[in-house]
Protein backbone atom coordinates (compact mmCIF):
# COMPACT_ATOMS: atom_id res chain seq x y z
CA UNK A 1 0.00 0.00 0.00
CA UNK A 2 2.65 2.36 0.84
CA UNK A 3 4.31 1.23 -2.64
CA UNK A 4 1.43 2.25 -4.59
CA UNK A 5 1.27 5.87 -2.26
CA UNK A 6 4.63 6.70 -3.15
CA UNK A 7 4.08 5.76 -6.94
CA UNK A 8 0.94 7.69 -6.99
CA UNK A 9 3.19 10.71 -5.82
CA UNK A 10 5.49 10.25 -7.58
CA UNK A 11 3.98 9.57 -10.84
CA UNK A 12 1.77 13.47 -10.19
CA UNK A 13 5.32 15.56 -9.20
CA UNK A 14 6.82 13.80 -12.64
CA UNK A 15 3.55 14.96 -14.46
CA UNK A 16 3.38 18.18 -13.07
CA UNK A 17 7.13 18.74 -13.29
CA UNK A 18 8.33 17.32 -16.56
CA UNK A 19 4.79 16.91 -18.81
CA UNK A 20 3.73 20.93 -17.90
CA UNK A 21 4.90 23.82 -20.02
CA UNK A 22 7.69 25.16 -18.24
CA UNK A 23 6.66 28.46 -19.62
CA UNK A 24 3.72 29.18 -16.92
CA UNK A 25 4.93 26.73 -13.95
CA UNK A 26 5.89 30.22 -11.94
CA UNK A 27 2.59 31.76 -12.81
CA UNK A 28 0.19 32.31 -10.29
CA UNK A 29 -2.16 29.39 -9.24
CA UNK A 30 -0.24 27.51 -12.22
CA UNK A 31 1.99 25.17 -9.95
CA UNK A 32 -0.58 23.28 -8.45
CA UNK A 33 -4.71 22.56 -9.16
CA UNK A 34 -5.54 22.20 -5.79
CA UNK A 35 -5.92 25.98 -4.92
CA UNK A 36 -8.15 25.79 -8.13
CA UNK A 37 -10.14 23.19 -7.07
CA UNK A 38 -10.84 24.45 -3.37
CA UNK A 39 -11.45 27.84 -4.95
CA UNK A 40 -14.29 25.81 -7.13
CA UNK A 41 -15.47 23.96 -4.34
CA UNK A 42 -16.42 26.49 -2.15
CA UNK A 43 -17.83 28.74 -4.67
CA UNK A 44 -20.29 25.53 -5.19
CA UNK A 45 -20.64 24.79 -1.27
CA UNK A 46 -21.23 28.83 -0.77
CA UNK A 47 -23.82 29.75 -3.93
CA UNK A 48 -25.93 26.37 -2.48
CA UNK A 49 -25.65 26.26 0.83
CA UNK A 50 -23.97 29.12 2.81
CA UNK A 51 -25.05 32.03 1.17
CA UNK A 52 -28.85 30.77 1.03
CA UNK A 53 -28.91 30.45 4.69
CA UNK A 54 -27.15 33.69 5.15
CA UNK A 55 -29.72 35.67 3.04
CA UNK A 56 -32.72 33.85 4.32
CA UNK A 57 -33.80 36.25 6.83
CA UNK A 58 -32.24 39.23 4.76
CA UNK A 59 -33.88 41.49 2.34
CA UNK A 60 -32.32 40.94 -0.95
CA UNK A 61 -29.80 43.65 -1.82
CA UNK A 62 -30.72 46.37 -4.89
CA UNK A 63 -27.44 45.82 -7.30
CA UNK A 64 -28.73 47.53 -9.89
CA UNK A 65 -25.48 50.04 -11.28
CA UNK A 66 -23.44 47.18 -9.57
CA UNK A 67 -24.73 44.96 -12.19
CA UNK A 68 -24.04 47.31 -14.89
CA UNK A 69 -20.67 47.83 -14.15
CA UNK A 70 -20.02 44.39 -13.86
CA UNK A 71 -21.49 42.85 -17.26
CA UNK A 72 -20.17 46.44 -18.78
CA UNK A 73 -16.59 44.75 -17.32
CA UNK A 74 -17.41 41.42 -18.73
CA UNK A 75 -17.99 42.37 -22.07
CA UNK A 76 -14.74 44.68 -22.38
CA UNK A 77 -12.73 41.44 -20.82
CA UNK A 78 -14.38 39.18 -23.31
CA UNK A 79 -13.91 41.21 -25.98
CA UNK A 80 -10.03 41.65 -24.69
CA UNK A 81 -9.61 38.13 -24.45
CA UNK A 82 -11.39 37.35 -27.65
CA UNK A 83 -9.33 40.00 -29.72
CA UNK A 84 -6.10 38.10 -28.44
CA UNK A 85 -7.06 34.79 -29.34
CA UNK A 86 -7.40 36.29 -32.82
CA UNK A 87 -4.58 38.32 -32.95
CA UNK A 88 -2.45 35.68 -31.19
CA UNK A 89 -3.52 33.10 -33.71
CA UNK A 90 -7.28 32.48 -34.73
CA UNK A 91 -7.49 35.26 -37.14
CA UNK A 92 -3.71 35.04 -38.81
CA UNK A 93 -1.91 31.46 -39.08
CA UNK A 94 -3.84 29.00 -36.84
CA UNK A 95 -5.46 26.15 -38.35
CA UNK A 96 -8.97 24.54 -38.17
CA UNK A 97 -7.88 21.30 -38.84
CA UNK A 98 -4.76 21.14 -36.84
CA UNK A 99 -2.91 23.77 -34.45
CA UNK A 100 -0.21 21.64 -32.34
CA UNK A 101 0.90 23.72 -29.37
CA UNK A 102 3.91 25.79 -29.55
CA UNK A 103 5.94 25.42 -26.31
CA UNK A 104 9.36 28.36 -28.10
CA UNK A 105 8.89 31.52 -26.62
CA UNK A 106 8.16 33.18 -29.86
CA UNK A 107 6.61 36.17 -28.71
CA UNK A 108 2.66 35.09 -30.92
CA UNK A 109 3.24 31.76 -28.80
CA UNK A 110 3.76 33.25 -25.29
CA UNK A 111 0.80 35.73 -26.45
CA UNK A 112 -1.30 33.33 -26.92
CA UNK A 113 -0.36 31.44 -23.51
CA UNK A 114 -1.09 34.75 -21.70
CA UNK A 115 -4.42 35.05 -23.37
CA UNK A 116 -4.85 31.25 -22.14
CA UNK A 117 -4.24 32.34 -18.76
CA UNK A 118 -6.46 35.79 -18.57
CA UNK A 119 -8.81 33.18 -19.85
CA UNK A 120 -8.49 31.04 -16.66
CA UNK A 121 -8.80 34.34 -14.59
CA UNK A 122 -12.29 35.19 -16.57
CA UNK A 123 -13.82 31.67 -14.99
CA UNK A 124 -13.40 33.11 -11.41
CA UNK A 125 -14.21 36.49 -11.97
CA UNK A 126 -18.17 34.64 -13.95
CA UNK A 127 -18.27 33.11 -10.10
CA UNK A 128 -19.75 36.84 -9.23
CA UNK A 129 -23.11 35.81 -11.82
CA UNK A 130 -24.09 33.33 -8.86
CA UNK A 131 -23.44 35.59 -5.63
CA UNK A 132 -25.55 37.88 -7.37
CA UNK A 133 -27.94 35.55 -7.69
CA UNK A 134 -27.74 34.64 -4.15
CA UNK A 135 -27.50 38.44 -2.98
CA UNK A 136 -30.55 39.77 -4.54
CA UNK A 137 -32.36 36.45 -3.43
CA UNK A 138 -32.82 34.73 -6.77
CA UNK A 139 -32.48 31.27 -5.43
CA UNK A 140 -34.37 29.85 -8.39
CA UNK A 141 -31.94 31.14 -10.62
CA UNK A 142 -29.21 28.86 -9.10
CA UNK A 143 -29.83 25.88 -10.91
CA UNK A 144 -27.72 22.85 -11.02
CA UNK A 145 -26.63 23.58 -14.86
CA UNK A 146 -25.39 26.86 -13.58
CA UNK A 147 -23.37 25.34 -10.85
CA UNK A 148 -21.97 22.79 -12.77
CA UNK A 149 -20.84 25.35 -15.94
CA UNK A 150 -19.62 28.00 -13.35
CA UNK A 151 -18.24 25.87 -11.23
CA UNK A 152 -16.45 23.32 -13.99
CA UNK A 153 -14.62 25.55 -15.80
CA UNK A 154 -11.53 26.74 -13.80
CA UNK A 155 -10.61 23.94 -13.21
CA UNK A 156 -10.79 22.53 -16.81
CA UNK A 157 -8.95 25.97 -17.91
CA UNK A 158 -6.54 25.15 -15.15
CA UNK A 159 -5.28 21.96 -17.05
CA UNK A 160 -5.28 23.59 -20.52
CA UNK A 161 -2.98 26.25 -19.30
CA UNK A 162 -1.12 24.17 -17.57
CA UNK A 163 -0.27 21.84 -20.19
CA UNK A 164 -1.73 22.95 -23.45
CA UNK A 165 -1.67 27.04 -23.58
CA UNK A 166 -2.17 27.54 -27.21
CA UNK A 167 -2.83 25.48 -30.42
CA UNK A 168 -5.64 23.44 -31.00
CA UNK A 169 -7.78 23.78 -27.59
CA UNK A 170 -7.78 27.37 -27.67
CA UNK A 171 -10.56 27.36 -30.46
CA UNK A 172 -12.62 26.79 -27.00
CA UNK A 173 -11.88 30.04 -25.81
CA UNK A 174 -12.01 31.77 -28.75
CA UNK A 175 -15.64 30.61 -29.64
CA UNK A 176 -16.36 31.16 -26.09
CA UNK A 177 -15.06 34.77 -25.51
CA UNK A 178 -17.35 35.80 -28.87
CA UNK A 179 -20.28 34.36 -27.44
CA UNK A 180 -19.74 36.12 -23.96
CA UNK A 181 -19.64 39.41 -25.80
CA UNK A 182 -23.39 38.47 -26.78
CA UNK A 183 -24.11 37.45 -23.68
CA UNK A 184 -22.70 40.38 -21.16
CA UNK A 185 -24.37 42.93 -23.57
CA UNK A 186 -28.15 40.95 -22.90
CA UNK A 187 -27.41 40.84 -19.55
CA UNK A 188 -26.28 44.38 -19.35
CA UNK A 189 -28.84 45.96 -21.31
CA UNK A 190 -30.90 44.25 -18.92
CA UNK A 191 -29.75 45.49 -16.25
CA UNK A 192 -30.77 48.76 -17.40
CA UNK A 193 -33.98 48.65 -16.15
CA UNK A 194 -37.86 47.31 -16.98
CA UNK A 195 -37.90 50.10 -19.63
CA UNK A 196 -35.29 47.90 -22.05
CA UNK A 197 -37.15 45.00 -21.65
CA UNK A 198 -38.68 45.08 -25.34
CA UNK A 199 -35.12 45.16 -26.81
CA UNK A 200 -34.37 41.90 -25.16
CA UNK A 201 -36.53 39.40 -27.14
CA UNK A 202 -33.14 37.28 -28.97
CA UNK A 203 -33.08 35.76 -25.15
CA UNK A 204 -34.41 32.72 -26.74
CA UNK A 205 -31.43 32.82 -29.16
CA UNK A 206 -28.44 33.85 -27.10
CA UNK A 207 -29.55 30.12 -25.73
CA UNK A 208 -29.12 28.47 -28.98
CA UNK A 209 -26.11 30.17 -29.85
CA UNK A 210 -24.60 28.81 -26.69
CA UNK A 211 -25.33 25.70 -28.25
CA UNK A 212 -23.69 26.28 -31.74
CA UNK A 213 -21.19 26.71 -29.26
CA UNK A 214 -20.80 23.73 -27.77
CA UNK A 215 -21.30 22.10 -31.23
CA UNK A 216 -18.65 23.48 -33.11
CA UNK A 217 -16.05 22.40 -30.38
CA UNK A 218 -17.38 19.31 -30.51
CA UNK A 219 -16.64 18.91 -34.09
CA UNK A 220 -13.10 20.51 -34.07
CA UNK A 221 -12.03 18.36 -31.00
CA UNK A 222 -12.75 15.03 -32.09
CA UNK A 223 -12.26 15.58 -35.77
CA UNK A 224 -8.15 14.93 -34.18
CA UNK A 225 -9.35 11.54 -33.86
CA UNK A 226 -9.30 10.83 -37.45
CA UNK A 227 -6.60 13.22 -38.04
CA UNK A 228 -2.82 12.65 -37.72
CA UNK A 229 -1.95 15.56 -35.57
CA UNK A 230 0.83 16.77 -33.61
CA UNK A 231 -1.39 17.32 -30.49
CA UNK A 232 -2.68 15.41 -27.08
CA UNK A 233 -4.89 12.94 -27.39
CA UNK A 234 -5.79 13.19 -23.65
CA UNK A 235 -6.86 17.04 -24.35
CA UNK A 236 -8.98 15.92 -27.64
CA UNK A 237 -11.18 14.40 -25.57
CA UNK A 238 -11.06 16.72 -22.02
CA UNK A 239 -12.12 19.17 -24.15
CA UNK A 240 -14.67 17.65 -26.50
CA UNK A 241 -16.62 15.62 -23.99
CA UNK A 242 -16.85 18.74 -21.83
CA UNK A 243 -18.56 20.10 -25.33
CA UNK A 244 -20.84 16.44 -25.18
CA UNK A 245 -21.78 17.53 -21.31
CA UNK A 246 -22.81 21.40 -21.77
CA UNK A 247 -24.59 20.80 -24.50
CA UNK A 248 -26.80 18.41 -23.51
CA UNK A 249 -26.96 20.59 -20.13
CA UNK A 250 -28.40 23.60 -22.45
CA UNK A 251 -30.19 21.33 -24.61
CA UNK A 252 -32.20 20.17 -21.32
CA UNK A 253 -32.30 24.00 -20.16
CA UNK A 254 -33.66 25.40 -23.40
CA UNK A 255 -36.82 22.12 -24.03
CA UNK A 256 -37.47 23.28 -20.39
CA UNK A 257 -37.61 27.34 -20.93
CA UNK A 258 -38.60 27.40 -24.36
CA UNK A 259 -40.53 23.96 -25.91
CA UNK A 260 -42.28 24.05 -23.04
CA UNK A 261 -43.28 26.81 -22.05
CA UNK A 262 -44.45 27.21 -26.01
CA UNK A 263 -47.07 24.26 -25.39
CA UNK A 264 -47.85 25.74 -21.78
CA UNK A 265 -49.04 28.60 -23.90
CA UNK A 266 -50.76 27.05 -26.74
CA UNK A 267 -52.64 25.32 -24.40
CA UNK A 268 -53.89 27.94 -22.40
CA UNK A 269 -54.61 29.67 -25.61
CA UNK A 270 -56.81 26.99 -26.50
CA UNK A 271 -58.58 26.20 -23.35
CA UNK A 272 -59.03 29.95 -23.47
CA UNK A 273 -60.75 29.92 -27.00
CA UNK A 274 -63.40 26.93 -25.87
CA UNK A 275 -64.11 28.97 -23.03
CA UNK A 276 -64.65 32.04 -25.35
CA UNK A 277 -66.66 29.82 -27.44
CA UNK A 278 -69.05 28.55 -24.80
CA UNK A 279 -69.65 32.20 -23.61
CA UNK A 280 -70.99 33.29 -27.20
CA UNK A 281 -72.90 30.43 -27.67
CA UNK A 282 -74.51 30.83 -23.86
CA UNK A 283 -75.06 34.77 -24.50
CA UNK A 284 -76.67 34.80 -27.83
CA UNK A 285 -79.39 37.38 -26.98
CA UNK A 286 -80.18 39.43 -29.58
CA UNK A 287 -81.73 42.40 -27.23
CA UNK A 288 -79.37 41.22 -23.64
CA UNK A 289 -79.31 44.28 -22.78
CA UNK A 290 -82.87 44.99 -23.04
CA UNK A 291 -83.29 42.15 -20.90
CA UNK A 292 -82.13 43.76 -17.51
CA UNK A 293 -83.07 47.31 -18.01
CA UNK A 294 -86.06 49.12 -18.33
CA UNK A 295 -86.68 51.37 -21.94
CA UNK A 296 -89.79 52.00 -23.80
CA UNK A 297 -89.22 48.89 -26.03
CA UNK A 298 -89.50 46.73 -23.33
CA UNK A 299 -91.82 46.44 -20.52
CA UNK A 300 -91.96 44.46 -16.88
CA UNK A 301 -92.95 41.21 -17.16
CA UNK A 302 -94.86 39.15 -14.91
CA UNK A 303 -93.70 35.94 -16.48
CA UNK A 304 -90.37 35.00 -18.26
CA UNK A 305 -91.92 32.53 -20.72
CA UNK A 306 -95.09 31.41 -22.12
CA UNK A 307 -96.52 28.18 -23.64
CA UNK A 308 -97.08 28.89 -27.76
CA UNK A 309 -98.81 25.55 -28.52
CA UNK A 310 -95.67 22.97 -28.23
CA UNK A 311 -92.88 25.22 -27.38
CA UNK A 312 -91.92 27.92 -24.80
CA UNK A 313 -91.18 31.21 -26.24
CA UNK A 314 -89.74 34.05 -24.59
CA UNK A 315 -92.63 37.00 -23.49
CA UNK A 316 -90.48 39.91 -24.23
CA UNK A 317 -91.08 38.97 -28.08
CA UNK A 318 -94.63 38.31 -27.95
CA UNK A 319 -95.97 40.94 -25.06
CA UNK A 320 -94.02 43.90 -26.00
CA UNK A 321 -93.89 44.11 -30.27
CA UNK A 322 -92.16 47.12 -31.16
CA UNK A 323 -94.21 49.92 -32.62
Amino acid sequence: MAQILTNVIEGYHDLMDNKSDPRVNDWFLMSSPFPTMCICLTYAYTVKVIGPRLMENRKPFDLKYTLILYNLFQVIFSTYLFYESAAAGWASHYSLKCQPVDYSLNPLALRMARGCWWYYFSKFTEFLDTIFFVLRKKNDHISTLHVIHHGIMPMSVWFGVKFTPGGHSTFFGFLNTFVHIIMYSYYLIAALGPQYQKYLWWKKYLTTIQMVQFVLVMVHAFQLLFIDCNYPKAFVWWIGLHAVMFYFLFSKFYKQTYVKKDKRVKVEDQKDDEKTKKSNFMLCFTTQTALYEKTDDVKEMSKGYTSDGNRLRNRVFIDNPRA
